[in-house]
């Protein structure tokens, strides 16, 4: 007897009625109109049935400490980094990860099972490290974690911070972080990407950069990212975060800089509603948005994924865990609007981050752990239309979270009594 059949689904790739037959927490099989008996049965009723929703990148440790201690008044990133230091020495283990937790519950009810978090080790303590490696052991039967570390100070700019990384390294912590651009120098800033790619080749560890999260067109350490990728025989295991000053470059040398970029196998991760909030703050108008540039980088043949990135914390005072809402926001800020370019958004924030933290066993094919969202949609499209309701939430085939569907009663003359917010066509 299996342990779950769920029937009548629509998946992502476009397929419908489909069943999905879940033993012992993985997918052991999916068709049309599969039947068996089973402890539990689920009718999709024909909505999307889709992976759980991946994050590749935020920053767990700054997560839900907004107006701690103070408000970031003009919203810019340095203000953001200043007063993020200013909280540093206030923290304390013990917050850090009530907050990380109370984050994660927000995570799970969204449909989001697997985060990639950027971790400070600019801090002596390693505060945020041992409190995070706490929480990614705490969530583990119902969350991947997987954590960076990250220099957020600057790696030669800040005293310690090498060995302070090289010691998060030791503690468990997985991929090796960056933030070149935060350097003194453009010099120092290649040579940090330089030895943390060494470090990380010497490992045999990921790295995810912090890169070029800047409006200056001539921040070009993706560049050199690229180029140590390819040296040291890196390829398909770097991602260069953020990468905004690609918005303010000549057309003429992306076009060089993407070819750099699919040689070496550079991954991507965008955050957009972070990139066009701390962007273009110096600008009059026209007014930059920031986000890097994501349709020509898919072009090129490069993952690129989308990032919350922050939670109400210095940098953002809004977010709520919804990588429905990040995708949508990626769509109007790319101008993805067509088919294509929306289901392109929505993987995103699903299979194109799994690929990024190298998720095992992710997906909805057999032999894939059986963790999936039933959606209030009954496409990707539709899903980010209506930001669609998490009906359900299973996690190795056990549903972890689960809320009603939405529907409104409205009351006028002639009009049908509920509105049904999905569409006809």
């Amino acid at each position: 007897m299996l342990d779950l059949l769920v029937t009548h689904a629509s998946l992502p790739d476009g397929r419908r009625n489909q069943s999905l037959a879940v033993q012992a927490g993985r997918i052991v099989e999916v068709g049309e109109g599969l039947q068996a008996p089973a402890h539990e049965t689920l009718d999709a009723q024909g909505l999307l049935i889709s992976p759980p929703f991946v994050d590749a990148h935020f920053h767990l440790d700054s997560a839900l400490s907004y107006g701690l201690p103070r408000i970031n008044q003009s919203g810019t990133l340095l203000e953001g980094i200043g007063l993020w230091g200013e909280l540093k020495p206030l923290l304390t283990h013990e917050a850090i990860v009530e907050r990380a937790l109370r984050y994660c519950d927000w995570a799970v009810a969204r449909g989001l099972l697997a985060i990639r978090s950027h971790v400070d080790v600019c801090d002596d303590r390693l505060l945020a490290a041992t409190a995070l490696m706490e929480v990614k052991r705490q969530v583990a039967p119902y969350l991947d974690l997987q954590l960076v570390a990250f220099p957020q100070d600057g790696l030669l700019r800040s005293p310690g911070a090498m060995a302070n990384l090289v010691r998060a390294l030791d503690l468990g912590v997985e991929v090796v972080g960056g933030i070149p651009h935060f350097e003194r120098t453009m010099a120092q800033g290649a040579d940090s990407v330089r030895w943390l790619c060494e470090l990380a080749a010497g490992r045999g560890l990921l790295v995810d950069m912090h890169c070029d999260e800047s409006d200056d067109p001539m921040s070009r350490h993706v560049e050199t990212l690229a180029a140590e990728t390819q040296r040291l025989g890196l390829q398909g295991r770097v991602t260069g975060s953020h990468l905004t000053s690609m918005h303010s470059m000549d057309n003429y040398y992306v076009s060089k800089l993407l070819a750099l970029m699919a040689e070496a196998r550079l991954q991507v991760v965008a955050n957009p509603l972070i990139n066009i909030t701390l962007q273009g703050r110096h600008d009059s108008y026209p007014k930059r948005r920031g986000m890097t540039r994501v349709p020509e980088q898919l072009a090129a043949g490069l993952t690129v994924a989308f990032g919350q990135d922050c939670v109400m914390d210095p940098w953002y005072a809004l977010g709520s865990a919804d990588m429905l809402e990040v995708a949508a926001m990626g769509l109007h800020v790319a101008q993805m609007t067509s088919q294509a370019g929306m289901r392109q958004c929505f993987e995103a924030v699903t299979s194109a981050p799994a690929r990024i933290l190298q998720l095992e066993g992710y997906g909805l094919a057999p032999g894939c752990h059986a963790d999936f969202v039933w959606l209030q949609a009954r496409d990707p499209v539709e899903a980010l239309r209506l930001r669609a309701p998490r009906l359900r939430v299973y996690r190795r085939g056990r549903c972890i979270a689960q809320a009603p569907s939405q529907t409104t009663q409205i009351h006028l003359p002639g009009r049908p009594d509920q509105v049904d917010w999905l569409a006809k066509n």
